[in-house]
């Protein structure tokens, strides 16, 4: 079964999984690659060094499309920002965000959960660490929306022309805070790299690091926490079990989100030399795309795969965030978003409910709704 026939499930891709699955652990697809809907397969692609992430076509700069050393020497220099200590100070900031998000929409008495509280949240974290000033931060998210939508690949010769004088505008926005932190440095991301400039990174990798950052500082929050209040609220008595004990529920509703409903559903790897797999030949160049969203519900891992369920007890990882050296490097941040949203959502608005019709998001990668709509 080909990888295009991925695009028919873009609402509800599960069941397009299952007949993949059904083919076996790694499967051909139509282009002369590989896909795979097993947890160990993927599990051990993405952990294996013989496979790789760069392209030689100049598309990704960031250290996201970077092997080793290149990807170590950056990541390790956007690492201090999202270590245990640095994301256990940024909860107050969140806690206040939220309220603050909450406050409003209680006034409105119904709204949409995904632009008026999944997306604001994230975005006004991810620029607040980034140390975007205050009147630049609307404008910095809204290129990151829209660089964001380029995750599927492009869709038209207008969004194309949009891409590019985005990217345009991103790129003047952030040479113009390079050159304010190199006269008044502050204590943000944007400080820390361009203390390093020179010997450790180079100013086209910041620039590069900064819009990578940016994206999915809040691509993969507002998704989260969208398919999270989705999912509990298509399950009631989940939803009523979280109300009932937000504070020790809401971490395992996160984890679960995130077994059930990942926001980033695939990714691939490109074999670095011939290699044998799951009983397959893997030729030097061919990508294995490993279907993350398949993986999460594999039967031979998890128990009753395809029941949400927030009590869940899992003995083996998700792969939400990937594996191995490209595990997400702000998943403890992200993870820490969804936990105190949803702790606030359950404690402030336990009579949330769905109030329309929900529109995804026309993409296979990223999986989350565009629009939900909910009342009080």
């Amino acid at each position: 079964m080909a990888l295009l026939e991925l695009r028919p499930g873009r609402v509800n891709p599960y069941p397009v999984y299952a007949r993949l699955r059904a083919d076996g652990p790694l499967t051909p697809t139509r282009r002369g690659n590989w896909v795979s809907t097993s947890h160990r397969v993927c599990d051990a692609v993405l952990r294996d060094r013989r496979f790789g992430v760069y392209r030689d076509d100049g598309t990704d700069m960031s250290f996201l499309g970077m092997d080793p050393p290149d990807h170590t020497r950056l990541r390790r220099l956007a690492l201090p920002a999202f270590s245990p200590k640095a994301v256990a100070s940024y909860q107050a900031r969140i806690e206040c965000i939220v309220d603050d998000l909450l406050d409003r929409a209680s006034a409105a008495g119904q709204f949409d959960l995904v632009s008026d509280f999944a997306a604001p949240l994230p975005i006004a974290v991810i620029t607040d660490l980034l140390g975007i000033p205050d009147s630049d931060s609307a404008d910095f998210a809204r290129y990151g929306v829209v660089m964001g939508s380029a995750i599927d690949g492009v869709t038209s010769m207008r969004h194309a022309r949009q891409l590019l004088a985005t990217n345009s505008a991103l790129q003047r926005l952030f040479e113009h805070l390079f050159e304010l932190r190199r006269r008044k440095p502050e204590d943000d991301i944007v400080s820390h790299l361009v203390a390093a400039e020179g010997d450790r990174v180079t100013a086209a990798e910041m620039l590069a690091m900064c819009i990578l950052l940016l994206i999915a500082g809040f691509e993969t929050t507002v998704n989260l926490i969208s398919n999270a209040v989705l999912a509990l609220l298509d399950h009631p008595r989940q939803w009523d079990m979280l109300c009932a004990d937000p504070a020790g529920l809401a971490a395992r509703a996160v984890e679960e989100v995130l077994r059930w409903d990942p926001p980033v559903q695939r990714t691939d790897r490109r074999a670095q030399q011939d290699l044998e797999l799951a009983g397959k030949t893997v030729h030097r160049g061919q990508l294995v795309v490993t279907l993350i969203g398949a993986a999460n519900r594999d039967p031979e891992v998890y128990r009753d795969p395809d029941t949400f369920d927030i009590r869940r007890e899992n003995r083996v990882g998700h792969l939400a965030f990937s594996s191995g050296i490209h595990y997400c490097l702000g998943q403890p941040l992200a993870r820490l978003e969804a936990t105190v949203a949803l702790s606030q959502l359950a404690t402030r608005m336990p009579g949330l409910a769905r109030n329309g019709r929900v529109t995804w998001r026309n993409a296979t990668t990223v999986r989350g709704p565009l629009r939900l709509p909910v009342t009080l």
